[in-house]
């Protein structure tokens, strides 16, 4: 869709130019320009760590940036905190809703207005009807699910009539008709002259409600203009880094790779297995198998891995641990049978970081009888802490440091090595190198190596379409809460892979 003759006359909403945002030495943005004009909807792609977040977060007010500008209706601004965004009509509704849970749902949306109560009710009764949304305004947003909570966070930003609307995956909580009623709205929205930053995964949805798109990688925009000169082909050209040989990538592969046996009884076997956040997953991870699971942020891989481990409640179907029903069993029993996680932020759950690095290596083995029936016995936790760091190259500066001191690359190997000192059968290893330097990241890489030569089976949960590349047997792709394709040997490339997490390439799960 072209720009209207509104839209050309007038000045963007928004405009920004040449921005640019590191963190330390990692550099974030490098020189982003964008602009939304009145009556737009600017969809924002990207994969998981191209910058989209930062963008968002330095229009709203929470980052400041290195250099560059910001321009609103033409003039320049300096959006150092979120009054000042809110106070230039901009507004961004959150992916994951922030409401007080005690308070009603038009408690929720009033609050921090000014006007009268009377008033501001009969606006939020006629938006929620021209939206076609029937929420009771009496309830307590802790009975909502979490697509009603997602409504209510929208239905704030409507009625604070922002000029700018950014929508941060809206979508992906909601059902088709309340997606075909946020669609109407937003068409509502263009149709007053209000501009929406509309951030999604989701392709299919770029061609259905937006006017202009952006594709973002490694903090650079690669792709910008009218949705109209675009193909889906396209787009993912543009989410793939430059020069991607596939076909050299291959050939490096599985180089020296023992083959995996696919005739043997699978390690871990999932059967129509649901819970929050995915369904109906058919899976099996043979013995000595790295086994992918790509897909992007909110595709309910790691809502499936922490199920798994026990860490959340099954809501259908079956898993099975070497034929052993595992369905439902607590985390511990879920380590003694044979399965450990290593989960994907290390910070929150996976690391004690005020305890030492002997402590850490070893909490999991807290109930063995090898770390002793009454007293903990020091000798062995040194002895399988050393084992550790030694086979892992862990840079410490003994096992009395504490794990919140080291670098994010031995923090994720003190933490895979606590996994692994339970000697599990398989281990799931959600988003391993996430946040850490290439020379950690080689480490890791050969760890993963060494737990394949040993037998033990890996899931191998990534972001990064590269490392699936590099690592993985087979890959399966999760879209929405469920598998949609799953690829073997000269099949498992970027192009594929980035295709499949973004719904455009559907491959049949085979059955093995």
């Amino acid at each position: 869709m072209e720009r209207n003759e509104t839209s050309q006359s007038a000045a963007p909403l928004l405009s920004v130019k040449d921005i640019y945002k590191s963190f330390g030495l990692n550099a974030v943005l490098k020189g982003i320009s964008l602009d939304v004009m009145p009556g737009e909807v600017l969809a924002l792609i990207g994969g998981n760590g191209a910058g989209k977040s930062t963008l968002m977060k330095i229009i709203m007010g929470l980052y400041t940036y290195d250099s560059g500008e910001l321009s609103i209706r033409g003039e320049p601004v300096v959006l150092n905190r979120t009054s000042a965004a809110l106070a230039h009509g901009i507004y961004m509704v959150p992916q994951e809703p922030l409401l007080f849970p005690n308070m009603t749902v038009e408690e929720n949306i009033l609050i921090g207005f000014a006007q009268s109560k009377a008033e501001l009710h009969k606006e939020l009764v006629a938006t929620m009807a021209e939206a076609g949304w029937d929420l009771d305004l009496g309830r307590k947003a802790n009975s909502l699910s979490i697509a009603e909570q997602q409504l209510v966070e929208i239905l704030r930003g409507l009625l604070r009539h922002a000029q700018l609307l950014i929508l941060d995956e809206p979508t992906s909580a909601l059902t088709f008709d309340e997606v075909k009623s946020l669609f109407r709205c937003v068409s509502d929205l263009r149709s007053k002259g209000i501009g929406v930053i509309y951030i999604t995964h989701r392709l299919s949805e770029v061609f259905e409600i937006a006017t202009h798109v952006a594709i973002m990688r490694d903090g650079v925009i690669t792709i910008q203009g009218p949705v109209s000169g675009f193909v889906r082909e396209d787009l993912v050209k543009g989410l793939l880094p430059p020069d991607t040989d596939t076909e050299a990538a291959q050939k490096e592969r599985h180089t020296e790779r023992k083959p995996v046996d696919y005739t043997a009884a699978p390690v871990l076997e999932l059967r129509d297995f649901s819970g929050y956040g995915f369904s109906d997953i058919n899976m099996k991870v043979y013995p000595g198998e790295i086994l992918g699971v790509a897909g992007v942020v909110g595709a309910g891989r790691t809502e499936m891995a922490t199920t798994i481990f026990g860490m959340d409640k099954v809501l259908g179907g079956r898993v099975l641990l070497r034929g052993q029903d595992i369905t439902g069993k607590k985390t511990q029993q879920v380590i003694r049978a044979g399965l450990n996680y290593v989960p994907e932020d290390r910070h929150l759950n996976g690391l004690f970081k005020i305890c030492d690095v002997a402590a850490n290596t070893t909490s999991a083995n807290l109930f063995s009888a090898d770390m002793g029936r009454f007293l903990l016995d020091r000798r062995f936790e040194r002895k399988v802490t050393q084992g550790y760091i030694e086979n892992f190259r862990t840079k410490v500066t003994g096992q009395d440091q504490l794990a919140g001191s080291l670098s994010g690359g031995n923090q994720q190997k003190i933490v895979i090595g606590r996994s692994l000192s339970t000697t599990p059968g398989i281990v799931i290893l959600d988003e391993p190198t996430r946040g850490i330097d290439a020379a950690a990241r080689g480490d890791v890489y050969h760890i993963i190596h060494q737990l394949r030569e040993q037998g033990v089976s890996v899931l191998l949960i990534s972001s990064d379409m590269e490392e699936m590349v590099e690592l993985a047997d087979r890959v399966v792709v999760m879209y929405q809460g469920r598998l949609n394709a799953e690829f073997r040997q000269d099949d498992i490339n970027q192009d594929n892979l980035t295709a499949a997490a973004f719904g455009i390439l559907e491959k049949e799960v085979a059955a093995v």
